[in-house]
C-alpha cells in the first residue's frame, strides 16, 4: 500500500531550549523568515504525503494559526497595494489535521493519538526536531524502502559514540549498502551502545504499530517511548534502518540551530 500519510508529533515542551519555549514552540524556530516545521511539512510534500496530522498541546496554537488563512492580513495587504506580499504568506498545499495531546505522555503516546487518522494505512512520521535542508525528499528514501519490503523502516544516521547516549541507537544486521536489519533497538543507552547508528527523527511505520502502543508500558521518564513499542514489534515482524542522506540539524541544540542559521544566511547572500 502506498505510503501517503504523516504524523508531526510537537506537542513536547521543549525543555532543552528554555527559556524561549515558555512562549515561543521550538517547532516555530524562524530559519530564513519561516519557522522550522514549515520544512518539516515541505519535506514530506515532497515526498509524496497527501495528509498530515500535526499533534499539538493546549499552548502551542501558534501552529494551528500558522498554518491557517489570515484574512484580514490578506484583505490588508491588498488594501494596501502590497499584493507582492501574498505570496510570503503560502504554505505547503497538504491537507493537514491538527489534534491536542492532552498531558506529554511521550512520543509513543503522541503517536498513538493518531490511530483513527492513519485508519490501518502504513504512515510516516517526523520529528520537527531534525531538520534536512539540503535534501528535501529525505523521507522519500525510506518510503522506497517500505514500498520494497512491506516492513517499517526506521531513518538512522552514524552518530560519533559520545553522543550516542542521546538517541535510540540499534543492533543491526547489514543487508547492503545503506541498508540494515534492525536485531534490537534501545532507547538513550549510559553504556555499551550496540552500535554507532542513532535513529534522526524519521520512519515509516507498519499499521500494527499501534497494537504495541497499546500493550506497552511507562519506559524512560516515565513516558510512552516508541522504542518500546519498536522493540516488542521487532518479535513479530521485520523492521529495517536506512541511512539517510543529507545533512541533519536538530533545532533543540544551539549548536546546531545556530550552524543552521549561519548555513542559511549563507546560501541568501
Amino acid at each position: 500500500m502506498r505510503v501517503r500519510k504523516a504524523i508531526i508529533p510537537a506537542a513536547g515542551y521543549g525543555t532543552r531550549s528554555l527559556p524561549i519555549t515558555k512562549v515561543l514552540p521550538k517547532e516555530m524556530f524562524p530559519i530564513n523568515d519561516k519557522p522550522a516545521i514549515h520544512y518539516v511539512v515541505e519535506e514530506a510534500v515532497a515526498s509524496g504525503i497527501e495528509e498530515i496530522l500535526i499533534v499539538v498541546s493546549r499552548n502551542k496554537n501558534m501552529i494551528i494559526d500558522y498554518f491557517d488563512r489570515s484574512l484580514e492580513l490578506e484583505a490588508f495587504l491588498v488594501e494596501m497595494n502590497k499584493q507582492h506580499l501574498l505570496d510570503k504568506l503560502s504554505v505547503p498545499k497538504v491537507h493537514i489535521q491538527f489534534v491536542r495531546q492532552p498531558f506529554a505522555r511521550g512520543l509513543g503516546d503522541a503517536i498513538a493519538m493518531g490511530s483513527s487518522f492513519i485508519n490501518s494505512e502504513p504512515f510516516a512520521v517526523l520529528l520537527p526536531d531534525d531538520i534536512f535542508i539540503e535534501n528535501k525528499r529525505s523521507l522519500k528514501q525510506l518510503i522506497n524502502v517500505y514500498e520494497r519490503t512491506s516492513s517499517s523502516v526506521i531513518g538512522i544516521q552514524q552518530v560519533k559514540m559520545e553522543l550516542l547516549k542521546n538517541y535510540g541507537v540499534i543492533k543491526e544486521k547489514k543487508i547492503s549498502p545503506g541498508l540494515h536489519e534492525i536485531i534490537d533497538i534501545v532507547e538513550k543507552p549510559k553504556k555499551s551502545p550496540p552500535s554507532n547508528l542513532a535513529v534522526v527523527g524519521r520512519y515509516v511505520l507498519h499499521p500494527d504499530i499501534f497494537m504495541f502502543l497499546k500493550k506497552v508500558e511507562l519506559g524512560i521518564g516515565g513516558e510512552i517511548q516508541l522504542t518500546d513499542a519498536l522493540k516488542d514489534m521487532l518479535q513479530q515482524r521485520k523492521c529495517y534502518g536506512y541511512e539517510v542522506s543529507g545533512e541533519r540539524y536538530d533545532i533543540g541544540s544551539n549548536k546546531d540551530y545556530y550552524r543552521l542559521l549561519k548555513k542559511m544566511n549563507t546560501e541568501v547572500d
